[in-house]
């Protein structure tokens, strides 16, 4: 069978050939009768193209449907609620805060100051007391009788005294007479002067039995209170004893002995007299004030162990919320910030670089703004550097922030004011 091409080859020819020699449409038959093979590229050329622009065009539709929908899907902005504030202006108190230890203004341990039988305890444990309260009373019958012999043999020495002071009158006008002799005048008068040291030796020790009469009587030394009880009633007690009777605390006032970094200590110092700076006591959960003194002494030394520096504040402490031996928070107010920027502690994150904070601009949307914090206190931050006064920033709702995004501001619930 013959192929297609051949058979319109053929069929060309005959029509050539039919046609007369020199006839116009010689030619033209002539230029049909190239093979046909030549206009396949062209045809496949052109299959390609439009194959190639429906692809192009079912590509475009896909990609503008889809650009319409991003652009859709940005138009719808979603809003993170937060809640929201402004930053405040005010006076705020700088304070240095240290661990501090109560001690009590005076202590004294009670010891008796002779041997002896404890008669009679005159306190009960825990009352207060003053100066020269009796607290306890020794046996003082053998001090009495010391007491006794002394005085005694001071009257016996004195009556020898007067009786030889006669016989040195006597010797002396004998003397004068020239019938005693210097010698024996001497020897009285040596007599009388011996007897007069016999008597102030006598006085001596009726004061000094006199003393230890006394301190059968034991009284206090301080205003204070009482302690527990050392020794009960009817015991030998001696003065070389270690515990003694009781231990007398003065609790008002009262001193709070306390820390701060070594650093610290030319900035207290720029605030002048220590009598003139506040130190508050506040209880272990940093909130309850347990009393307001002043600094009273500044340690002469910097503990090189710890780095530190030690002080002492008094306390009126009329109410006794402050005792001996109770750790307490201890706040110096050293000095107080004009006009300070405050925002809530809430309101300030804290990332790899530092302390931050997410700022409300104008429209809605939230940044980064880094934060100098020079002290909390109360739930309130002091800002150094970073925020102006009247700044809106963001208190709470900050994990689901990031850079840019929009905000619902909602003011805080305890304001009931609307948001900003």
């Amino acid at each position: 069978m013959l192929k297609h091409d051949e058979l319109q080859d053929r069929q060309d020819v005959d029509r050539t050939d039919r046609v007369p020699a020199g006839h116009p449409t010689k030619k033209f038959e002539a230029e049909e009768t190239r093979p046909a093979s030549r206009k396949h590229p062209v045809i496949i050329v052109s299959c390609v193209v439009v194959v190639l622009t429906v692809i192009w065009g079912v590509h475009y539709r896909r990609a503008a449907s889809a650009n319409a929908a991003a652009a859709k899907a940005r138009s719808a902005v979603v809003e993170v609620p937060v809640v929201a504030g402004t930053v405040q202006q005010k006076d705020v108190p700088i304070y240095l805060d240290g661990l501090g230890t109560v001690q009590a203004f005076n202590t004294v341990t009670v010891h008796v100051r002779v041997d002896g039988q404890l008669q009679k305890v005159g306190f009960i444990e825990g009352q207060d007391v003053r100066i020269g309260d009796v607290l306890a009373q020794i046996d003082a019958a053998p001090f009495q009788a010391q007491l006794e012999q002394a005085e005694a043999k001071k009257k016996q020495d004195e009556a020898q005294l007067a009786n030889a002071r006669l016989d040195l009158q006597r010797d002396a006008d004998l003397l004068a007479q020239k019938i005693a002799t210097q010698q024996t005048y001497d020897t009285q008068k040596a007599l009388v002067d011996t007897l007069v040291a016999t008597v102030k030796a006598d006085q001596a020790a009726i004061d000094s039995a006199t003393v230890q009469l006394d301190y059968t009587t034991v009284v206090s030394p301080i205003d204070g209170r009482t302690g527990i009880r050392q020794v009960d009633q009817g015991n030998i007690v001696h003065a070389a004893d270690a515990n003694g009777l009781v231990v007398i605390t003065q609790l008002r006032p009262i001193s709070l002995v306390f820390t701060l970094p070594e650093q610290t200590l030319g900035q207290i110092q720029k605030e002048g007299s220590p009598s003139d700076i506040t130190v508050l006591a506040v209880d272990r959960d940093n909130s309850t004030r347990l009393g307001e003194g002043k600094l009273a002494v500044i340690d002469n030394q910097i503990d090189t162990s710890t780095g530190t520096i030690r002080l002492k504040a008094t306390f009126p402490n009329d109410d006794l919320r402050l005792w001996p031996g109770q750790f307490v928070n201890a706040r110096l107010l050293l000095s107080t910030r004009k006009g300070g920027l405050v925002v809530p502690a809430s309101a300030v994150q804290r990332g790899p670089d530092g302390s931050y904070v997410f700022t409300i601009k104008d429209d809605n949307t939230v940044v980064v703004t880094p934060v100098k914090v020079a002290q909390i206190e109360k739930g309130e931050a002091l800002i150094d550097d970073g925020l102006t006064a009247g700044q809106r920033i963001v208190n709470d709702g900050q994990y689901k922030l990031q850079v840019g995004s929009h905000v619902k501001a909602t003011a805080p619930a305890k304001t009931g004011a609307p948001a900003p």
